[in-house]
């Protein structure tokens, strides 16, 4: 059975995982018949109230939020490792451009926290397929970018792109329910809620991406 590693970052789309992308991902892999084993970071992040949209002020634990939508079955990525993975898929939501790396606040010129850089580079070392969803690509593109120059979407909003752009990644257009693959590099986006308007459309584009991922194991 393949293994495919989700990286989530917290549960909330304002301040981790986008929690329908999170649970599509999750039950695309499923239904692929692969193993799905979550991942999180241990850090803190900050706590956005969700029926107003405002932060409190307060502090979250990205991995024990993460363990809502994992169902507690998720670890430290500190323990993630590519040789015990087929694939991972990165879930969209801000947490992904806050908590995973600094591309919310400073766009191309962010950073990715350590562990994640490190898995990333170790799956694309490795030649195993990297899926993002949503923002999410905005982590792969600061890690691999100047590196690798990897083709990605996060769908079609002009400063965002630029921003991807901007790290050394070739940003392409593609719809909420459509996907970019780039062979060469086995990394694989598309837009979700970037653009979608529906969980529907949202589940199309998400659905596509898991497999195109999958297919693209060797």
């Amino acid at each position: 059975m393949k293994k495919i590693g989700v990286v989530l970052s917290g549960c909330g789309v304002r301040d981790g995982s986008e929690i329908h992308e999170a649970v599509l991902t999750l039950l695309a892999i499923d239904r692929s018949g692969a193993k799905a084993v979550c991942f999180a970071p241990d850090i803190d992040c900050d706590e956005v109230n969700h029926l107003t949209m405002q932060e409190t002020g307060a502090k979250r634990k990205v991995l024990v939020e993460s363990a809502r939508i994992a169902r507690g079955e998720v670890s430290d990525i500190r323990n993630a490792k590519a040789s015990e993975l087929d694939a991972v898929v990165f879930p969209g939501g801000f947490g992904a451009a806050k908590n995973l790396c600094s591309f919310g606040q400073k766009g191309a010129d962010g950073v990715v926290q350590p562990d994640v850089l490190r898995l990333v580079k170790e799956m694309a070392a490795a030649k195993k397929p990297i899926c993002a969803i949503c923002i999410a690509p905005s982590v792969v593109a600061l890690a691999l970018g100047k590196e690798l120059s990897p083709r990605l979407t996060i769908g079609n909003d002009p400063g965002t792109a630029g921003a991807i752009s901007a790290t050394g990644s070739k940003h392409v257009d593609c719809a909420a329910d459509d996907i970019v693959v780039d062979r060469e590099h086995l990394i694989v986006s598309t837009p979700a809620y970037m653009l979608a308007g529906s969980i529907s459309e949202a589940a199309r584009g998400i659905e596509k991406a898991v497999q195109a991922t999958l297919e693209l194991v060797k």
